[in-house]
């Protein structure tokens, strides 16, 4: 019998294309992924208007609470087109939680949204699960989210993803430019790869190349290569502040080192760089050479291997790259902070070639 027959003859929200079941399939599927994300502070579960969670204020002197949302790009077109929705909701995660944790903020929650034309129940949990293992990751809770069903609004199999995280960070331990000095060295924490940048231009150089994203790439396939999700950065930056004093962090997102270092630093300096001093995914030199692609514009659109760069004192940045090579990341002294123009913006100076 038809749903409409079902309901007394008329027009139900499955006429229009919204399958409430499947919202609520959806929920039950994910509810112990949810779970498994709980910090002590949470309140409650799934199915409030809204997520409960109790700062303890016994912990917080001067607490500031800080705030990032952010997507994942045109990687989602890429993950359709290779059927790969499992690392995209590490992707989300990644994006908010790396940018909140610049400040010196210790990620505490996230909230996700997901958009899609007509529900499909295995590929929404599928993302979701990603979303849960990034929170795990991170340290942060998941405590809720929303599921939009729209159709007209995407294409059949498209969907759309945002996420929201919220940290605390002391009052007086803000990671703030003011904190850097002229001297001062710049540590490159290594990328996985592209993480959720530049994708418009990588499904550009895919399409007009003709390229199968089954060629190898290094040890990986190319299509490897370029989903593998972004790195979170949270246990990496506490073990480095647990060995050095760091002064700044940058997020190395779309604009590359050449727009996303300048945001960590004061008027009237420069980072001056050496591109020898760190290596890169073989993705990326695939991606210049295939596609033509300038170094310069290779720079401010991709992150080029450096993922997080943070920075020191230069007589603590031994024990900076020791303390996150322990910790198993890929980390270098890649420069230094000098002195510019008073009052001038600042800048980056990258002095070799990779």
């Amino acid at each position: 019998m038809a749903d409409s027959e079902e309901r007394g003859g008329g027009l139900t929200y499955r006429d229009a294309g919204v399958d409430i079941d499947a919202g609520e399939t959806l929920v039950e599927r994910i509810r112990a992924d949810v779970a498994s994300t709980a910090r002590p502070e949470v309140l409650g579960g799934l199915g409030g208007f809204g997520g409960l969670f109790a700062l303890d204020t016994t912990r917080w002197r001067s607490p500031v609470l800080v705030a990032g949302t952010d997507g994942v790009g045109t990687k989602l077109k890429l993950a359709g087109e290779l059927d790969r929705h499992d690392v995209i909701g590490i992707d989300l995660v990644a994006m908010c939680v790396n940018d909140v944790l610049v400040t010196g903020a210790e990620p505490l929650f996230f909230l996700d949204y997901f958009a899609t034309g007509q529900l499909d129940v295995d590929h929404a949990a599928t993302v979701i699960r990603g979303i849960t293992a990034g929170c795990r990751e991170a340290g942060c809770a998941l405590i809720g989210g929303e599921t939009a069903e729209m159709p007209g609004m995407y294409a059949r199999g498209d969907y759309d993803l945002a996420g929201f995280c919220v940290g605390c960070v002391e009052r007086d331990e803000l990671l703030i430019p003011e904190r850097v000095r002229p001297g001062d060295a710049v540590i490159g924490i290594g990328s996985s790869g592209p993480h959720a940048n530049g994708f418009s231009l990588i499904r550009k150089v895919l399409a007009d190349s003709g390229a199968d994203p089954a060629i190898p790439c290094g040890e990986r396939t190319l299509g490897d290569a370029l989903m593998a999700p972004t790195r979170i950065y949270v246990e990496a930056v506490r073990a480095l502040r647990a060995q050095a004093t760091v002064h700044a962090l940058a997020h190395i997102t779309g604009g590359g080192l050449l727009e996303n270092l300048p945001r960590a630093l004061p008027p009237g300096t420069r980072a001056c760089l050496d591109a020898a001093r760190w290596s890169r995914s073989p993705a990326f030199d695939w991606l210049a050479a295939t596609g033509g692609i300038s170094e310069g514009e290779m720079l401010r659109t991709f992150n080029c291997g450096i993922g997080m760069a943070a920075i020191v004192p230069l007589h603590e940045a031994e024990a900076a790259v020791t303390a996150l090579a322990a910790h198993g990341e890929a980390a270098s002294l890649i420069g230094r902070i000098k002195q510019g123009e008073p009052g001038a913006d600042p800048d980056v100076i990258i002095e070799s070639e990779p």
